[in-house]
Protein backbone atom coordinates (compact mmCIF):
# COMPACT_ATOMS: atom_id res chain seq x y z
CA UNK A 1 0.00 0.00 0.00
CA UNK A 2 1.02 3.41 -0.92
CA UNK A 3 1.70 5.92 1.95
CA UNK A 4 2.05 9.63 1.58
CA UNK A 5 3.50 11.75 4.10
CA UNK A 6 2.32 15.27 3.84
CA UNK A 7 4.37 18.61 5.34
CA UNK A 8 4.69 22.03 5.37
CA UNK A 9 8.17 22.66 4.59
CA UNK A 10 10.30 21.33 1.54
CA UNK A 11 13.34 20.42 3.87
CA UNK A 12 11.36 18.82 6.69
CA UNK A 13 10.08 16.10 3.52
CA UNK A 14 13.60 15.49 2.12
CA UNK A 15 14.64 14.45 5.72
CA UNK A 16 12.24 12.61 6.23
CA UNK A 17 12.91 10.70 3.08
CA UNK A 18 16.37 10.04 3.50
CA UNK A 19 15.55 9.07 6.81
CA UNK A 20 13.22 6.48 5.69
CA UNK A 21 15.62 5.63 3.15
CA UNK A 22 18.44 4.71 6.23
CA UNK A 23 15.94 3.25 8.22
CA UNK A 24 14.12 0.65 5.46
CA UNK A 25 17.16 0.63 3.16
CA UNK A 26 15.04 -2.19 0.98
CA UNK A 27 12.74 0.59 0.20
CA UNK A 28 15.13 3.10 -1.60
CA UNK A 29 14.67 6.37 -0.92
CA UNK A 30 11.17 7.46 -0.81
CA UNK A 31 10.27 10.67 -3.50
CA UNK A 32 9.54 13.76 -2.38
CA UNK A 33 6.85 15.91 -4.97
CA UNK A 34 5.44 19.21 -4.53
CA UNK A 35 1.53 18.98 -4.55
CA UNK A 36 -0.51 22.38 -5.10
CA UNK A 37 -3.72 23.04 -2.83
CA UNK A 38 -6.55 22.95 -5.03
CA UNK A 39 -7.58 26.49 -6.04
CA UNK A 40 -4.62 28.18 -4.27
CA UNK A 41 -2.80 30.71 -6.33
CA UNK A 42 -0.13 31.49 -4.00
CA UNK A 43 2.72 28.95 -4.19
CA UNK A 44 3.70 29.42 -1.03
CA UNK A 45 0.57 27.59 -0.11
CA UNK A 46 1.99 24.13 -1.86
CA UNK A 47 2.29 21.11 0.27
CA UNK A 48 5.42 18.58 0.09
CA UNK A 49 4.59 14.96 0.25
CA UNK A 50 6.83 11.81 0.73
CA UNK A 51 6.09 9.15 -1.46
CA UNK A 52 6.37 5.89 0.28
CA UNK A 53 5.36 2.25 -1.32
CA UNK A 54 6.07 -1.05 0.69
CA UNK A 55 6.22 -0.41 3.82
CA UNK A 56 4.93 -3.42 6.38
CA UNK A 57 2.58 -2.68 8.66
CA UNK A 58 4.41 -2.94 11.78
CA UNK A 59 6.67 0.14 10.46
CA UNK A 60 3.84 2.36 10.28
CA UNK A 61 4.04 3.47 14.16
CA UNK A 62 7.24 4.01 13.92
CA UNK A 63 7.03 6.07 10.46
CA UNK A 64 4.17 7.88 12.49
CA UNK A 65 6.58 9.33 15.11
CA UNK A 66 8.93 10.45 12.95
CA UNK A 67 6.17 12.25 10.80
CA UNK A 68 5.03 14.09 13.78
CA UNK A 69 8.59 15.37 14.41
CA UNK A 70 8.09 17.26 11.75
CA UNK A 71 4.95 18.80 11.99
CA UNK A 72 3.55 16.24 9.48
CA UNK A 73 0.95 13.51 9.38
CA UNK A 74 0.52 10.28 6.78
CA UNK A 75 -2.30 9.69 4.80
CA UNK A 76 -2.89 6.28 3.57
CA UNK A 77 -3.47 6.56 -0.31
Amino acid sequence: MRQLLVFGEREDAEEVAETLGEWFPGLGVPRVVRETLAGEDDAEDAQWLVVVEGLHEQALGQVDELVERYDGWREPE
